[in-house]
This record gives structure tokens, sequence and C-alpha cells, in this order.
């Protein structure tokens, strides 16, 4: 049977060098393509098929040069056979490579850095929420590939609460936290969604940047600008989904923010502030400090102890979302960040950080969020 190994459909990446069968053993040498305009490069998602009841070895040689070579130790890839469970695989790294073995007893397999998020899912996602009991959904304007960004708005209360997610369109456990998130407010018989619904108004945007997404892009959009550094000054010719995304936010105000990421090298869920933003108030930051508290007492999923350093007084970067929303509006904003490899406080020997996980965290984030809504 002939071997194949494609990324041609919707959020593929991956660029075959060689492959050989031994007859015991098939083998492929791949390549991930960088992001078009940009040397980032780290997401890959291709198919392998006609591998039935075949060993498999496949080589990853180009991870030396890739955005964060520090992910790659302790890191497993995912499978899947059918697409929808996304177990992890047998992997390893070494000299620079990563090589992912696989041993099925079907015809084709696919293999991704984390579990896919696909534009078709998203447009079900808006579809399905957007015929909820009062939920308003809102094309912003388009992207440089002329794909909407959607704005899902819930909620009567006078708290403003942004959510959006996936700026790095590789980082798709973002967009499986939204469809978690969304699953909780539009339930009518929750009482957290009850609460922050009557409390706040929430303004969702599940991913900022579909361009990249359908392109198998890590971190970039269509012109191959990191968006989460666009924040200062977006414009329509370079980063079109952040002038929307922010233009809507001046015309609505933000009282909290999150903007839900994944992180290539720390194990561990974990939330970055705004320390460092010129006109940072102690209210903000209590809030801050105490929603990050109390999400850490609620699940054992999140932890305090490792994440990123905070900004020195008056040294904040304000192309980044959180600094901008937070110094912008005087917002309590934050950043969620996920992991591509596990919870090594709390792992999981099969799935790893899985879909199923990242949406209970949302749901999780939102309970927190009811408890001090009444003070943001």
């Amino acid at each position: 049977m002939t071997i194949s190994i494609t990324s041609g459909f919707d959020s593929g990446n991956i660029r075959v060098i060689s492959i050989s069968d031994t007859g015991q053993e098939v083998r492929a040498e791949l390549e991930i393509v960088k992001d078009l305009h940009s040397d980032f490069y780290q997401w890959f998602y291709f198919r392998v098929s006609g591998v039935a009841g075949r060993d498999v070895k496949l080589a990853i040689t180009n991870c030396r040069e890739s955005a964060y070579p520090d992910g790659w130790p302790g890191y497993r890839a995912r499978i899947s056979e059918d697409r929808e469970s996304w177990r992890l695989a047998e992997t390893s790294y070494a000299a620079d490579i990563l090589t992912v073995r696989l041993s099925t007893e079907v015809d084709s397999v696919w293999v991704a850095y984390f579990a896919p998020y696909s534009m078709e899912r998203h447009h079900d996602l808006i579809a399905w929420a957007a015929v909820q009991p009062g939920v308003v959904h809102r094309t912003l304007g388009h992207s440089l590939d002329q794909q909407p960004i959607d704005l899902l708005t819930l909620g009567e209360g006078p708290k403003q609460v942004w959510l959006y997610a996936r700026q790095h369109p590789g980082e798709t456990m973002a967009e499986w936290w939204m469809e978690g998130a969304l699953d909780r407010l539009c339930d009518p018989e929750d009482a957290v969604a009850r609460l922050l619904r009557r409390q706040a108004t929430f303004h969702i945007v599940p991913n900022m940047n579909p361009d990249g997404s359908r392109r198998g892009h890590l971190r970039t959009n269509a012109a191959g600008v990191n968006l989460n550094r666009e924040w200062h000054q977006p414009s329509m010719e370079r980063s079109p989904e952040v002038f929307l995304v922010r233009q809507a936010m001046d015309e609505s105000g933000v009282d909290f923010a999150m903007d839900v990421h994944g992180d290539e090298a720390i194990a561990a869920v974990f939330l970055a502030g705004f320390e460092g933003i010129p006109s940072i108030t102690h209210r903000q930051l209590s809030l801050f400090h105490r929603y990050r508290d109390t999400l850490a007492l609620r699940t054992p999923d999140f932890q305090t102890r490792k994440g990123y350093p905070a900004a020195p007084e008056g040294k904040a970067n304000l192309t980044m979302s959180t600094n901008q929303v937070a110094e912008r509006f005087g917002a309590v904003a934050m950043t969620l960040e996920m992991p591509f490899k596990d919870n090594d406080d709390l792992p999981d020997p099969d799935f790893g950080w899985s879909p199923a996980r990242s949406m209970q965290l949302a749901k999780d984030c939102l309970a927190v969020l009811a408890e001090i809504i009444g003070e943001i």
C-alpha cells in the first residue's frame, strides 16, 4: 500500500523531506513550515495514510530553529484515528530531532502539535452560540484573507467583560477553552451563568486570528504579524483583527479582560498580569491577585509558582493586549496560559493537557469571576 503524508487541509502544516519503507518499518523525515512572511514555526498537523499494521517512525528534523526549542524536551505529540479523541503519542527528542512513533491497525492516523480546532469547528461554534437565548452575533469586519472576525455578546449587566482567544493561532487549547466558556454561559440552568449574565455583559471573540488558524500558522496572521505585539497601534493594513477588536472595546469599555493562550515550554497553567503599566492602581492589582489566588484554590489544574516574570515598574510592554487593555481602560486584565505539554502537578498519562481540561478550566475561571464580579 502506498504511504502518504499530507497536510493539505484546514490548519494543516508539514513538509515531507523523504519517506522510506523497509518492509518492517516506515520512516519519514519531515519539516514544519514557517508561518507566511515570518520565521515563526512550531505548529504541525498532518495525516499519515497507508500504515495499517505497520510500525511508523516520523522524524521532524528542523526543531532547533523553531520558535520555542525549549518546548520540545518532555513534549509528546497528539495522535487520533477519528479526529475526535486525541491521545499522547510515543515521542522522543534528541539531537534536535523530534521523533514520533506509531503502531496502528487503521489505515490513516492524524498527528498534531495539540488537538486541532479547525475553522469549520469555529463556524459550528458561532452558529450554535448565535441562536442561544440572549446571544447576539456580530461580524466586526474581515481579516486580510477576508474571513469574518466574530463577536458574541450576551448578558445584561453593567460590568463589561471581554474574553478573547487565539491571537496565536497554533494555541488551539485557547479556543477549546472558549467552547467551554460559551457552554457554561449559555446554560439557562447554570447558577454561575445566571449570576454573571445578570451582573455583566460579555463580549467574546473565540478566534482573533482566523487566517493563521486556517493556514496552519503557529503565531502570526496572513501578513506574518504577531497580533499580540500590535495593541498600541493596530492598522487595517497589518493587523485588522486587533484594530477591529480594540475599536469595539473602545465602544463598550472594559472592566475585566482575559486573553487566552498556550505556552510551549512551561508544563503548567498560569496567569500573567499587567504589572509595570504606567497608571497601575492598587485596586487593579489587588483584584488581579485575588482572582489568581482564588483560582488556585478552586482547581488543582491551576497554580501560581510557575509563570512569566512580572515587568518592572513602568516597564510594561504596551504592545501586548493585557498591558494595553489594563492601561487604556483601567481594567483588571490578564493573560491565561495553558500548556502544550501537561500540568506536571496533575499529569494525565493518556491525554496530557487536553481539550476536555481546557473546557473545564474555562468553567472554573467563570466560577471564580462570579465570586468577585460585584467588586470589579
